[in-house]
């Protein structure tokens, strides 16, 4: 069952490109659709985010990994460079993980 779900998931991925060959540009360049096209990366990006931040199998738990997420956003906010972004939540994460 599985594999059949992994093909028909293929063949629609596959399908939905074809047909983004057909549609005309006109409607590609609506303003309006070029400004939701540029949230739909950050929308998906977001609820990775969450969903890999907070969930595990099918419980919403708050671990350290939530911690360390709060300290990313604050280094975001506070602009710091991406680099030190990732080090602080890693760092925050494993340190909240240990002590917990």
């Amino acid at each position: 069952m599985l594999w059949i779900v992994v093909a028909a998931t293929s063949v629609l991925c596959l399908a939905i490109k074809l047909f983004g060959h057909y549609v005309p540009g006109r409607w590609l360049a609506n303003a309006r659709l070029q400004r939701i096209n540029t949230l739909i990366p950050i929308a998906l990006l977001s609820a990775l985010v969450i969903a890999e931040g907070v969930v595990t199998k099918t419980n919403v738990v708050i671990d350290h990994r939530l911690a360390g997420l709060g300290v990313a956003l604050a280094a975001l906010f506070a602009k710091a460079p991406f680099p030190v972004v990732v080090l602080a939540a890693a760092v925050t994460s494993a340190v909240v993980y240990h002590l917990h």
